[in-house]
Parts: C-alpha cells; structure tokens; sequence
C-alpha cells in the first residue's frame, strides 16, 4: 500500500509540473480524444516524454497498454509472473506483473511478453475482457456483425463480442460496411478511449444488465434489433437520428434505433409514460409541443404509433386520441419483450380490467367497471387503450362496448335519497372495516364519508351533480374516507394533490366543505359545462371525452368511479343503471348548437364545441336523451339533459347530429 500511495504522489506532482507546458496543451486540446486522454494524463496514467508530449497518434504498445491498465485499476503488486524479455526492477516491468497476477493479461508459450510490440485490437480487446472479469463486471456477449468476422482469432471472438456488448471498442463504418480490423495496431487515443469506456461501464453496471447496451453515449444514436427476446445494438454510431434511420432502413434485418442505452424506435411494441421527475406524461396535438391534449401517470400504457422521421417526437394513442410525446417522456417496449401488459376479462358477469405498470413492471390491482359485454368469453383475455374498443391476442378488434356509468351524464339526478346515501355509506364501511383489513379499523367511527349524505344530495339537487358519482368520487379518491389527506385536511378528493408531490392538498374546516368544492369549483366551473375550463363532456369518462381527459392523471379514472357507481347500485337495488339512453354528439368536423325547443328556428342554449372524436370518430359530446320527437322541420329531435342546468334543464339536439348508443 506505501508503494501505491508513493507513485499516485508522484504522478501528481509530476502532472503539476508540466500543468503549464505548452506543448501538452497543443499535444492534446485539439484531438478528438481530448476528454479521455486529459483525463488520464491528470491521472497519471499515460505519462508524457521528456520533452512533455503525449504523441496521441503513435501506435500503442503492449507494454505501454498493459501498463495503463494497471496504473488505471491500482492493481496490487505482484511476483506470480515474470516474463524473459522484461528487464526487472522497471517501473514497466512491475506494472506488467501486476497485470499478470491479477489475470488480465498473458505472454507467449516461450515466456516472453513482447512489450514493444505494438498491440492489436483484437488483443486490446482480450486485456480490457480480462479487466472487466476483474472489475466484476458480468460478461455479457453480443452477436458479431462485421464484415471481417471471419478474421478475428477465434481465442479472442467473446473479448471482441463483450466489447460490442458495452460499445467499448466499435466497428469502422465504411461504404462496404462496418468492419472490427483485429488486426490493426491502435493508437495511445485510442487506448485512452477504449479504457475509459471500460472503467465507466464497471462504475455504471449493477450487474443484472439483461441486454447489451452498456455504458454509450446518450446523445448519439445507434441500430439493432430484438431477437428472441435479446436486444443487441450494432456498434457503430451515428450522430444524427436521420443517419441512423437510413442505415436501418439499409439493413434489411435490423429494427430498432436507440439513442444511447434508449430505444426511440421500433417495428412493432406498446409505449408507457415514464417521466419520472413529473410522474406524467402530457400528449400533445402538436408536434411542438406547445398544446397539451391530456395526460397520464407515471408507468401506465400507451399504444405506439411510430417515430417522426427525424427523431423529434413519439406518435402515440391515450384512450382513442393519437398524439405526440417528447422521446425522452416514454419509454418504448418491442414486442418480444413484454413481459406484461393491461388486460380485460369475465369474472362473475363482470367486466374486469387489471392493470399493468411498467415502470414498476408488475401488475398493482384490478377493478370492475360494470356488466361484461356479450361478445366477450369467459376465460378469454382482452386489451383495450380506451376501456370501450376491445381486441384479441392477434390485434383484432372483437367488439365494442361503452359501460353505462362512465358514459352517462352526471346531469342526470340520482333515485337515491339522502337517507339512502348515508345508509350506504354506513353499510360499506362496516364491509371494509369487516373485511377490509387494519387500514380500515374503526372506520365506522373514523371515516370522514359519515354523515355526508345529506350534503351530497344538497349538493345534487342544488348544483346538478348525480349524488352517487359524487359518492364514488369520494370513495374512491379518499379510500372510502380514510385516507392521510381525508383523516387530516377533510380533503375527500385529493383536490390539489399531484403526482409529483402526494403531501399536497387544500385543507378544509369539514368534509362537507370538501364535497362543495368539488362540485361547485371544480365540477361546475372547470369540467362540466361547455363554459368550463376543460369541457369535454359532462360525464366520468376516458381519456378522449369527459371529466378524465384532464381530472386526473389516471387514464382509468372514470372506468373506476363507473365501477362504484354500479358495484353500489347493483348491491341496493339497480335504481339508477341504465336510467336513461346514452348519444354522443361528435363535433370532429365543426360544433354542435343545443336548442330550447325542437326546431331550429327556437334559441340556442349553447354550443357544443369542436373537440377531438379520437380515432374510431366515436367519441363525442355523451349526452343523457329523455325523449325524442319529430320536429316541425321533419327532423327526429332529441331532448336531453343540458350540460348547463343554468341555461336550462333540458335541451333538444337535432337527431342527425347525435349517434345513439345500443340500449342498456
């Protein structure tokens, strides 16, 4: 250990020495290696002439390489080897031993080393293999791609294959191809690049790497491709995503494009949002990024659509909506290697959904959103990016069904009284506190839902918010009124908590204040009416129309709120399911005026406003139809509940302007 110490001192006071000659700055400033080799030079590891030049252009020898390993990983002293052509008691001498006992390097079968040879890359190669084995690091292989395979030495082919792996020494891109030239001397540049490659990927690997893509350059791009489930990345780079781009599309084999260790290109595979300093994920209409259309949290699916030709931006579909993602803010996944993903199915006559979060990659739960639809079979699974669209293991779409709650009008009053709701409260609360486990104890006399049913049919009667989506809401966003911010700020909504930081929240002096500002500042005034701030359907909804597109992070909000509205409805008596008939007024190609009567000619209530339909066109502007009639005009006119109960109750809608859904 003295020794050690004594020539790290040394090589520190001799840098500081020559920290000022003029030639060391010319030698090294404008070379193309600079980094790496300043960076072993201060280190004292490649060490000048007499004159104070590095000569980063000469051809390294195998003992000047051998020496940098040793210096670079403090090797321990060593006598386990000698070698006939070394002249002991030489610095060289000692550092090449020192390489020798710690089995990163070998001589030839007469006992010499040959240290003024010059070295080649195949066995540069074979030295920084060995000194991976010794860092550690696991040795993983990648398939050998380059026109010269066939003339690197067959003792040396899993060094050269590691190296790809971790891009630690890379191909030669020509015209003809992308060729390794084992046989080519390098240069002490080249050693400096090499090494330092080697030294980051054993700081930066953990040793559970399960594809090859190592230790890069996160700002250059290169190609590959998945193959039974094993990425493996062709070693050459490429400084643009338009280079990279014609050499796949050149390749004919090859279908993934990564910049740095990330894929940002692929044929076929599903998205996931994985911006983990916001936890979301915004898409936007533009490919500027500049106008938000939702957004969705940290690790939840999305479909995947393709790459711009140029890199810039992700096209991916949320809910039934296509839009552009930054690359950085998704994470893409090929096809041969998902290991999980969203999934639908029967379970008791209902439809399930389970849920997959990639970024934890695991499954977090399931939920019921209502009745199972008729097309789907028991035991079979289905997938869907909407909760309504639904398609097989081939990608075929199977059917399509909207559940009842999460696209009937929150306008529409509930049969359940105040009295009904707060023996509602009671009654599932003795469930979870039965059944539900210790975060449920004492909930009969702690939750914060106890006595709320009054409020919240006051609330439904006054306000025109259905007192039972208001009752999932609650239950849902406050685990059934037990949650932290419940028990401590009477926040039964999570109003002004965020994904980013869960500490947040608005205090309120009671529950019942909490279940006003819901409905009369956020229902009323930013979600519901066309005069809203986001007006995109007065209903629970998706990502594509509703309250969902922009109420919560959580792409299946309003799937899940439908599955307490109709898990409660179905236990105390179904009075509200299937109330009334669901419409949608699509409004892709231009708005949609209401009407105080029948007839055109009668006053406009409001306007439904252009909005995104999503993919299929489908989805519009839901509306709760109570009658219908034939107007003076000869059209079919619908009466339906007004998104603005403050312009009037009921509203009428020109039949050839709304789509009617099946009946319930």
């Amino acid at each position: 250990m003295l020794k050690k110490i004594t020539i790290f001192l040394f090589s520190i006071i001799f840098i500081l020495s020559i920290g000022t000659n003029t030639s060391f700055a010319n030698d090294i400033s404008n070379h193309q290696m600079k980094f790496e080799l300043t960076y072993f030079a201060e280190k004292g590891v490649i060490l000048p002439d007499a004159k104070g030049n590095f000569n980063p252009n000469s051809a390294v020898t195998r003992g000047e390489f051998a020496s940098y390993i040793a210096r670079a990983l403090e090797l321990p002293d060593s006598t386990k080897y000698t070698f006939s052509d070394l002249k002991q008691g030489t610095r060289e001498a000692q550092e090449i031993q020192n390489a020798a006992g710690a089995s990163i390097l070998g001589g030839y079968a007469d006992g010499t080393f040959k240290p003024n040879q010059k070295i080649t890359r195949q066995q540069m190669a074979g030295m920084l293999y060995n000194a991976l084995r010794y860092l550690d690091v696991p040795l993983h292989q990648a398939p050998l791609t380059f026109k010269d395979n066939n003339k690197i030495d067959n003792s040396f082919v899993k060094a050269v294959s590691t190296s790809v792996y971790y891009n630690i020494i890379r191909g030669a891109h020509t015209a003809n191809g992308v060729y390794f030239n084992p046989g080519d001397s390098a240069t002490k540049a080249h050693a400096a690049a090499y090494l330092y490659r080697t030294l980051e990927v054993a700081k930066n690997t953990d040793g559970n790497q399960n594809n090859n893509t190592g230790n890069v350059d996160s700002s250059k791009y290169y190609i590959g491709k998945v193959t039974n489930g094993v990425v493996s990345k062709n070693p050459t780079i490429y400084t643009t995503y338009e280079q990279a781009l014609s050499a796949l599309n050149a390749s004919g084999n090859l279908n993934l494009i990564f910049k740095g260790d990330n894929i940002v290109k692929m044929s076929s595979g599903l998205a996931y949002a994985s911006d983990t300093t916001a936890k979301t994920t915004s898409i936007y209409e533009d490919k500027t990024f500049k106008k938000q259309i939702t957004y969705t949290q940290l690790g939840r699916e999305l479909k995947y659509n393709g790459t711009s030709a140029n890199g810039d931006y992700v096209i991916v579909q949320l809910g039934d909506v296509v839009g552009y993602a930054k690359p950085s803010a998704v994470t893409l996944i090929p096809t041969d290697l998902i290991d999980g993903r969203d999934e639908y199915y029967i379970e008791d006559s209902m439809l399930v959904h389970r849920i997959y979060n990639h970024s934890k990659k695991a499954y977090e739960g399931k939920y019921s959103v209502g009745p199972a639809p008729k097309f789907m079979q028991s035991g079979a699974k289905y997938y869907s990016f909407d909760g309504v669209h639904f398609y097989n293991r081939n990608n075929s779409l199977v059917g399509t069904y909207f559940p009842y709650f999460q696209f009937a009008s929150v306008r529409l009053p509930s049969s359940y009284t105040a009295s009904d709701l707060e023996k509602i409260i009671m009654a599932e609360l003795e469930n979870r506190q039965a059944f539900g486990g210790d975060q449920y104890k004492n909930a009969t006399t702690k939750s914060k839902l106890i006595g709320l049913g009054k409020t919240i049919k006051s609330m439904e009667e006054t306000e025109h918010i259905n007192a039972l989506f208001i009752l999932a809401a609650a239950i849902h966003e406050s685990n059934y009124g037990m949650s932290t911010n419940a028990q401590t700020k009477n926040n039964l909504f999570g109003i002004q908590v965020y994904d980013s930081n869960e500490s947040l929240g608005e205090k309120y002096a009671t529950p019942a204040d909490s279940v006003k500002a819901f409905v009369q500042r956020y229902m009323n005034k930013r979600y519901v009416p066309q005069t809203a701030v986001y007006p995109f359907g007065a209903v629970p909804g998706n990502k594509t129309t509703g309250i969902n597109v922009y109420y919560a992070s959580d792409p299946h909000w309003g799937a899940k709120i439908a599955g307490h509205m109709y898990r409660i409805d179905a236990k105390y008596g179904l009075k509200d399911y299937g109330k009334s008939h669901i419409g949608m007024v699509p409004t892709g190609t231009g708005s949609v005026n209401t009407r105080l009567e029948a007839s055109t000619n009668s006053g406009i209530a409001f306007t439904y406003r252009q909005k995104w339909t999503g993919e299929s066109k489908e989805f519009g502007y839901p509306v709760a139809i109570v009658e219908e009639t034939i107007g003076s005009d000869g059209y079919v006119w619908y009466k339906v509940y007004s998104d603005d109960p403050s312009i009037a109750k009921f509203v009428w809608i020109r039949g050839d302007l709304v789509t009617v859904l099946p009946k319930y």
